[in-house]
């Protein structure tokens, strides 16, 4: 007698089903867990923020500084390094830089002097490197911010150091010879996007107005689409738009934030002459900031104007095994000296003043100078966009 078929076994089929195909993610299901994890996000950056205020007080009792840019870089790297994505860098960069800014204003609130107004490429490195929880005092010109912290009126000021398309910038070099008691406290390296910023068509553009830098970033870009527009120099891209706001035939060179800021229209982007131009800002104080092993120092010299003074002093990096990775002349504010142009050199190089290798190599430097200030030892800087 024939055997009846045996019916299927549905639960050892069901066993068989991959795992993935047993539930399918609705939009429900993902929106409820991204508002769990939301509210795990606040619950624990409160708690940090807890941690941060209870620093700040171990700080006051102690007479230390709110800031410390070597352990805020400390800190984004320890964070970038447990970074596996999928989130971007940058984005990453900006939320802890924002969230260590609340944190600080905790505390107190710091003021940081920029070449202003707001908007202008200086205030944008001002808010890279401290966030937005800090008074921004933006003045009217470099000289303006070295004073505002000589006089103790904020505690930081940002100046623009020097452009890898125009080299030093003259002001702020000028003025690091005449008030040597400020230090180099850290850097900003902001990767600088040029704009043609204005309220009509760029076809009527007959007038082009930005800071001198920025005129001089994207002069052959000017030459080949606007050879008839008249260039005008502004105290910065920020007032420069301000300008441009005037009429339909002025326009600015300044970066997307002003083109929101002044209600302008982006005419052209990314009109600067060199695709990688990067501008590299000093943040100046009273104080010296302390190793963190990944240092940079930037000196002042006045040498012997005489045959070989300056080889004789590049023997003594090279001799002490010490990268120097900028060096610029200056001519001297007392003028000339025997007939001849005195000059000031400044030198960027790798190492803090208080490596043991970089303290030999600064006490054989001021037996070879006339004149030797250290500006300031600081953490190197990553580049940000502007």
């Amino acid at each position: 007698m024939p055997r009846k078929p045996v019916p299927p076994d549905n639960r050892r089929a069901a066993k068989n089903v991959p795992a993935d195909a047993k539930k399918v993610p609705t939009l429900a299901g993902i929106r409820t867990e991204i508002d769990r994890l939301d509210k795990e996000l606040v619950t624990l950056l409160n708690q940090r923020a807890e941690l941060a205020a209870q620093i700040g007080q171990i700080k006051e009792k102690q007479g230390l500084e709110i800031w410390s840019p070597a352990r805020e870089e400390e800190v984004l790297a320890r964070a970038m390094a447990h970074h596996k994505g999928p989130l971007p860098v940058d984005t990453l960069r900006l939320i802890f830089r924002e969230l260590m800014s609340g944190s600080r204003s905790l505390q107190r609130t710091l003021r940081v002097a920029c070449l202003g107004p707001k908007y202008s490429y200086s205030y944008l490195a001002a808010v890279a490197k401290f966030g937005n929880a800090v008074e921004h005092v933006p003045v009217g010109s470099i000289a303006a911010v070295f004073e505002e912290v000589n006089r103790r009126h904020v505690q930081f000021g940002i100046v623009p150091l020097e452009n890898s398309t125009d080299g030093r910038i003259a002001d702020t070099l000028d003025m690091f010879t005449r008030l040597t008691n400020l230090k180099i406290r850290a850097e900003v390296r902001l990767r600088i996007h040029h704009c043609l910023l204005g309220k009509g068509e760029w076809g009527n553009v007959r007038r082009v107005y930005s800071k001198a830098q920025a005129l001089s970033q994207c002069r052959h870009w000017l030459g080949k689409n606007l050879p008839q527009a008249q260039l005008i120099e502004a105290v910065s891209t920020a007032a420069a738009a301000e300008f441009a706001q005037r009429d339909e035939t002025s326009a600015a060179i300044a970066g997307h934030p002003a083109a929101m800021a002044y209600s302008l229209n982006v005419l052209a982007e990314n009109i600067e002459d060199q695709p990688h131009n990067l501008t590299r800002f000093a943040v100046i104080a009273e104080q010296a900031e302390s190793r963190t092993g990944r240092d940079k120092t930037t000196l002042l010299l006045r040498l012997p104007n005489q045959f070989g003074s300056l080889a004789d002093v590049m023997m003594v990096f090279k001799k002490a095994a010490l990268n120097v990775t900028m060096i610029e002349s200056f001519p001297a504010t007392d003028g000339p000296r025997g007939g001849d142009q005195a000059y000031l050199f400044f030198l960027d190089f790798e190492g803090h003043a208080e490596d043991e290798p970089v303290k030999k190599t600064i006490d054989a430097l001021r037996k070879k100078c006339e004149r030797l200030e250290i500006l300031g030892s600081y953490p190197k800087g990553d580049c940000v966009e502007g």
